[in-house]
């Protein structure tokens, strides 16, 4: 016992000396040199983007649209399934320091020979031409968490779950303005099919008028040609008008997470503006409220704890193996305590020596991750800049 208890006081003191170091380096941000302003004067600010939706838009047809969309559209679904994933991957995360537990029971009958050493241990002491072998045994296995990874792993969860979280808000602003552009474009479409179908009206008013006229001698033949060539140009408006509409009625339908069809619609390109004028911002207000933005940021942020994760396959680990059970090669006797308890302690030291570079390009394929991931976040920072300005 009190071997045991130098193993485990000895593993257990090494961890704790060395369970502070940590090779991730504390994530900063990188200095983006954000402008003090915009380009142009903008009505809108980092509070604007915390708005309803409601807000902008008050047509309850649209609005009707909207709701559903949001509810059946698969894309929206999936990416809500996705940080279902995370959040499951994150509670898993949070659990890394503790150990993990196995049951092992087996039962084993071996025949040995009869010339052997053990065969004939066997009939001297058993009595028999074979061996029995019952074990029951739990093993635990705990590694010391010397580098962070636990830590690292944590962080890099919990960074992807929120760089999803993101991603969805940005994915449901992204189906809104489809929808409502779908929809306005609609009104825009009707309108054209009713100018359309007025200008065939108007044609064949001009049509009989100009024949009128060359009935008279006023105009030539060629004044008739043209005005029917002009009332058959109409008359192709029209068609081409309603395939369009029918176009369009099927890209909202999709959107919304229903089959083509017609869509319902009651509106006028003068309820798209909103009522009220929001007062300007700075560009620092509104990036930092930008679900894209800070979906990029988080993604670097997982990228900094998987640099570290990498660099820490490098370094050797710790690990403390004890178990305790029972073992007997008589059935009748395997759980009788104490004749059958069996304990071992076990503690490791495992050191990367040769893994065929695998381990150093793994990091090296990191840090590249992590500079694209700096790279990407720089770059949604300057799409954000130039979408407002």
């Amino acid at each position: 016992m009190k071997i045991i208890n130098r193993y485990i006081l000895l593993g257990l003191g090494i961890s704790l000396l060395v369970s502070a170091c940590t090779l991730r380096k504390k994530y900063e941000r990188t200095n983006l040199n954000l402008p003090q302003n915009y380009r142009e004067q903008v009505a809108v600010t980092g509070d604007t983007v915390m708005l309803p939706w409601r807000t902008f838009f008050k047509d309850p047809v649209l609005v009707k649209l909207i709701e559903q969309a949001l509810d059946k559209n698969n894309d929206i679904t999936i990416a809500v399934m996705n940080m279902q994933q995370l959040d499951l991957s994150y509670k898993q995360a949070k659990l890394g320091l503790l150990p993990t537990l196995d049951l092992a029971v087996t039962a084993n009958r071996t025949w040995l020979s009869k010339n052997s050493l053990n065969g004939s241990l066997s009939d001297q002491f058993v009595g028999t031409s074979y061996l029995d072998d019952y074990a029951a045994t739990f093993r635990l296995s705990w590694e010391a968490d010397i580098w962070g990874k636990a830590k690292m792993q944590k962080e890099a969860a919990l960074a992807n779950y929120f760089a999803q979280k993101e991603n969805l808000s940005a994915l449901k602003t992204r189906i809104i303005v489809q929808v409502a552009q779908a929809y306005y474009n609609l009104i825009t479409l009707d309108e054209q099919l009713k100018v359309a179908q007025r200008n065939v009206i108007l044609g064949d008013s001009t049509v009989s008028m100009i024949r009128l006229q060359y009935s008279s001698g006023q105009v030539n033949s060629l004044a008739v040609e043209q005005t029917e060539a002009q009332k058959k140009t109409a008359e192709l408006l029209v068609p081409l008008a309603q395939q369009n509409i029918a176009i369009q009625e099927n890209a909202l339908s999709i959107l919304c997470g229903s089959y083509p069809g017609a869509v319902e619609r009651a509106g006028n390109l003068n309820a798209a503006e909103p009522a009220e004028v929001f007062a300007t911002g700075v560009p620092a207000a509104l990036l930092s409220r930008r679900p894209d933005v800070k979906a990029a940021e988080y993604a670097v942020i997982a990228a900094n704890s998987n640099t570290g994760l990498s660099k820490a396959a490098m370094y050797p680990t710790i690990s403390l193996t004890p178990s305790i059970g029972t073992n007997s090669f008589n059935f009748s006797k395997w759980f009788d305590l104490p004749g059958s308890l069996v304990k071992t302690v076990g503690a490791g030291l495992t050191q990367p020596i040769f893994q065929k570079r695998s381990l150093r390009t793994a990091y090296e394929i990191a840090q590249i991750e992590q500079q694209k991931s700096a790279t990407q976040f720089r770059q949604s920072v300057l799409v954000a800049v130039g979408e407002v300005s």
